[in-house]
């Protein structure tokens, strides 16, 4: 019986093995890792900035850590369509134009992306595409384009989700995956509709690069974590600001694990080409990068402390073991870091590693991190042992897990 029980197993695996290789073009297991223009460049942005970011994504070994995506934000765009109605690059900052642009990006083994509008203009005042959806759609496809975020800037009070049903099929028509990142700010009840139209969705406003913009942009994006994960989409805080100088470097840090463990894009939005080695670090922990990139998706919700602003535990699955983070809000408070597993509901013993020490910290039931400085962060991976991992998930499950990640 169990042999047949497991060939069955076995029989649907490689079924919904299948199944993966002719899933959707617009289906990204993951969120998306990368870099957009916007935080340092703003409205400053040329074609060399895009080409230098996109070499030294290679040089620096962003790429081998997972981060693909050389995103174009507002400001690469004329006012006027050409006379087919189709969006213009502006030959001053993008001489080149978009295609080659595209071209380069590509020949570096990366993705571009580009940004548009569900409105008449940018929020800077270039072509917007409402109206034109098919048509810039269909131009994005022939230049080569991998990911558009769509902002939220004069929308002549359309509904929201009429605007962007439009884009979402529009996209549908072309042939070719394009990541669709839904920029409308988190108005509309976004999370109610945003993962049926779109890969990713803003949440709030505007980051800034000050310690409680970032704040609240992560208390905003964590109301609804049932929405996202693979299959879904992702919620967005917004862009990272990690290295653009307005935080300290633990603030960047705590930032950077926050973004990562509730499953946000990762796009970097520094002049990387003048990156420290305190930036470079944060930005290249491969083991804060793998929990963002789990493939079980599991989203990190509070499990204690979580109506202050003092010491609050963050915990999510993962699939190989769990996830807990300890982050101290306060601005002056020193916390101590003392946590029981089974509070958490994990029991047993784990193997526990610190991510950001780097460092085995044995196989306990408990942890004692110490004092946790005011704007810090603790993150914590918890490893089964080998015979706990076997009594707590049975094959069934495993098998069920597997399902379900591709229904």
């Amino acid at each position: 019986f169990n042999f047949l029980k497991k060939m069955k197993a076995v029989f649907l695996i490689l079924t919904l093995s299948l199944l993966v290789l002719t899933q959707s073009k617009h289906d990204f297991p993951t969120p998306p890792m990368g870099w957009n223009s916007w935080n340092h460049f703003a409205c400053n942005v040329t074609e060399e900035d895009v080409k230098k970011t996109a070499d030294l994504f290679v040089s620096l070994g962003l790429k081998d850590m997972g981060y693909e995506y050389i995103n174009i934000d507002d400001c690469w765009s004329l006012v006027d369509r050409d006379a087919e109605g189709r969006l213009q690059n502006d030959p001053k900052s993008f001489p080149s134009g978009i295609k080659a642009l595209a071209n380069y990006v590509h020949s570096k083994g990366l993705k571009l992306g580009i940004y548009s509008d569900a409105g008449t203009n940018t929020c800077a005042g270039r072509a917007g595409s409402l109206g034109h959806e098919d048509i810039d759609a269909q131009t994005f496809a022939e230049w080569g384009i991998d990911y558009l975020k769509y902002d939220n800037c004069h929308n002549e009070g359309i509904d929201t989700k009429t605007r962007y049903t439009a884009m979402a099929n529009a996209l549908d028509k072309v042939d070719r995956p394009i990541f669709f990142s839904l920029c409308e700010w988190g108005t509309a009840e976004v999370w109610e509709w945003g993962n049926t139209l779109g890969n990713s969705w803003r949440t709030f406003q505007d980051i800034k690069d000050f310690w409680w913009s970032m704040a609240l942009n992560f208390f905003f994006n964590s109301q609804h974590p049932e929405v996202a994960g693979p299959k879904k989409g992702w919620n967005d805080p917004d862009m990272l600001e990690v290295g653009n100088g307005g935080m300290t470097s633990i603030e960047y840090k705590t930032h950077f694990s926050l973004w990562a463990i509730v499953k946000a894009p990762l796009l970097i939005g520094c002049d990387v080409s003048k990156m420290d080695s305190e930036t470079s670090l944060i930005l290249k922990n491969k083991e804060i990068i793998d929990l963002n990139q789990d493939p079980l998706g599991d989203v990190a919700t509070c499990a204690t402390g979580c109506k202050g602003i003092g010491l609050q535990i963050w915990t999510s699955k993962l699939e190989d073991g769990y996830m807990v983070a300890a982050v101290n809000w306060s601005a002056y408070i020193h916390h101590k870091v003392d946590i029981t597993f089974s509070d958490l509901g994990y029991d047993g013993k784990y193997h526990v590693r610190d991510l950001w020490a780097h460092k085995d910290l044995g196989i306990t039931d408990k942890i004692d991190a110490g004092d946790i400085m005011p704007h810090d962060i603790v993150v914590l991976k918890l490893t089964p042992q080998k015979d706990q991992f076997e009594s707590e998930v049975s094959f069934d499950q495993i098998i069920e897990n597997f399902i379900e990640r591709f229904q």
